[in-house]
C-alpha cells in the first residue's frame, strides 16, 4: 500500500504535545506526516515542516506585522490566509494527501479557511473543541468536510480528549487511503432536490440522463446540499446545472437558518454553465423541528418531516418576492438559462387535500414568474405538477436541444 503524507496543521508553540501525538499516531499507522505551525507570538517546541514565518511570508506579511496587525482576530485571519495558500500548494505539487488540524475557536477559524482551499475528494479533517457548534457558519464547511469534537483538548494531553485524537488519526490516514476522488469521465448534471416523498422528478431524469452519457449528482436542498452546489458550480464542474429545487432562496430572504449561502442561484450563471431551473418547494419556509415553531408562521399550514426539520407556507406576497429575486439571480447569468414553470403544484405537499395546498399562493407566484423572467431567459410554461411526467418530459427536450446545439457538451 503507497504510504500517504497527512499534513498537521495546529500552534506548535501552544498545543505541541497534542500535535505530536497526532502526528505519532498517524505514523504509527504508517503514514507520513508533514507538520504546520500557525502560532503568532510562542516559540515552538522542536521542529515543523512550515514554519510560522513561511505561513505568514504566504500570506504577504512577516510575523512580526502579524503580531502588530491590530488584535488576535486581525492576526490570524492573515495566518488563515497564509496556511490556506501553502496547504493548497502543497496538494498541487503532491507533496501531501490529506490535511488534518486541530484547534479552539481560533484554530479551528484557520482550520475551515485551509480546508476549503483544497478540492473534493481530498480528505480534510478538522479536531475542534466547538464541532458542530452553531458558532460555526454553515457556508465556512467544506463539501466534504469531518469534524470530530476534542471533548477535554482545551489544554493539555488527557485521557478523553486521547480518544478524540486517536480516532481522527486513523480517520484521516484511513479517508487518504480508501478515498475514491471524482474522476470526470463523463459530464456531470448537478440537480437539486429534496426528498422523493416531496419532489419525485430525480427518480424519473438520472436514468435517462444516464443512458444519454451524463453522470447525475443530486444535491440535497437544505441548506448545505445548497452550499455544496453552488461551490461544485462555482469551480465549473458540471456540464449544466438542474436547479429544480429552491426552497434555500426563499429560506435566505425571509431569514430562516436553512438556506444555502447569499450566492444560491448565482454561481453556474457566473462561471457560464447553461441551467435549467424550475421553482420546486419555493413556497416553503424551512426551519428546525426542535425549535418552538416562531410566532410569524404559527398560524400558517405546517407540515412536520420528521424530528429534524418543518415546514409552514410563505404568504402570497412573500411567494411574490421570491419570484422577483429568482428573476433578478438569472439575469445575471452569463449562460443559457430556461425556467420550467408547472402550473399545478410544485411539490407533493401542494396537491389538493394536502397541507400547503395554496391555490391562491401558486397563482400569485406563477403571475409573478410570468413577469419576473426576462429575455433572454427563456419561460416554458407547462400545464402540470413538478412531479408529473411532463415536467421530467419537458426537462428532457429542452436538454436534448441543448446538447444538439452544443450548449451543453455531449459525453465523450
Amino acid at each position: 500500500m503507497t504510504s500517504k503524507t497527512i499534513l498537521v496543521v495546529g500552534t506548535y508553540d501552544t498545543k505541541s504535545d497534542e500535535l505530536r501525538y497526532l502526528q505519532e499516531r498517524i505514523e504509527g499507522q504508517g503514514g507520513r506526516v508533514m507538520t504546520m505551525d500557525v502560532s503568532v507570538l510562542g516559540d515552538v517546541v522542536g521542529t515543523v515542516d512550515v514554519t510560522k514565518h513561511d505561513v505568514a511570508a504566504e500570506a504577504a506579511s512577516t510575523i512580526e506585522q502579524v503580531i502588530n496587525s491590530g488584535d488576535e482576530n486581525s492576526a490570524m485571519q492573515i495566518m488563515a490566509a497564509g496556511a490556506a495558500r501553502v496547504a493548497a500548494k502543497l496538494y498541487a505539487d503532491g507533496k501531501i494527501d490529506a490535511l488534518i488540524a486541530m484547534g479552539g475557536t481560533m484554530g479551528t477559524d484557520l482550520a475551515l479557511d485551509c480546508a476549503q482551499a483544497l478540492p473534493l475528494g481530498v480528505p480534510k479533517y478538522v479536531i475542534s473543541t466547538v464541532s458542530f457548534s452553531p458558532l460555526i457558519a454553515a457556508d465556512r464547511l467544506s463539501p466534504d468536510i469531518q469534524m470530530i469534537l476534542w471533548a477535554g483538548g482545551l489544554y493539555g494531553l488527557n485521557s478523553i480528549c486521547k480518544s478524540s485524537l486517536s480516532q481522527a488519526a486513523g480517520a484521516v490516514l484511513g479517508a487518504a487511503r480508501a478515498v475514491e476522488a471524482p474522476i470526470r469521465s463523463r459530464p456531470v448534471i448537478g440537480m437539486t432536490s429534496l426528498g422523493s416523498s416531496c419532489l419525485s422528478y430525480m427518480k424519473t431524469l438520472k436514468g435517462p440522463l444516464e443512458e444519454r452519457g451524463f453522470e447525475v449528482a443530486v444535491f440535497h436542498a437544505t441548506g448545505m446540499g445548497g452550499m455544496a452546489f453552488e461551490k461544485l458550480a462555482a469551480e465549473g464542474y458540471f456540464a449544466a446545472a438542474m436547479d429544480f429545487a429552491l426552497p434555500e432562496l426563499g429560506n435566505l430572504l425571509v431569514g430562516s437558518m436553512i438556506n444555502g449561502g447569499k450566492n444560491r442561484m448565482l454561481s453556474a450563471g457566473q462561471i457560464g454553465i447553461p441551467q435549467l431551473v424550475a421553482p420546486g418547494c419555493v413556497d416553503l419556509i424551512d426551519f428546525p423541528t426542535w425549535q418552538e415553531i416562531p410566532a410569524r408562521y404559527a398560524e400558517r399550514p405546517y407540515h412536520v418531516h420528521n424530528r429534524l426539520i418543518a415546514s409552514a407556507a410563505l404568504t402570497a406576497e412573500e411567494r411574490r418576492e421570491t419570484a422577483q429575486e429568482i428573476g433578478k439571480r438569472l439575469a445575471q447569468a452569463k449562460a443559457p438559462v430556461h425556467v420550467i414553470l408547472p402550473n399545478q403544484g410544485i411539490e407533493e405537499w401542494d396537491r389538493e387535500g394536502q397541507p400547503a395546498h395554496d391555490p391562491e399562493g401558486l397563482s400569485a407566484f406563477l403571475a409573478e414568474m410570468r413577469s419576473a423572467i426576462r429575455a433572454p431567459v427563456e419561460l416554458t410554461e407547462i400545464d402540470a405538477h413538478i412531479n408529473d411526467p411532463a415536467f421530467t418530459e419537458t426537462v428532457l427536450k429542452i436538454f436534448d436541444d441543448w446538447v444538439r446545439r452544443g450548449i451543453i457538451r455531449k459525453a465523450a
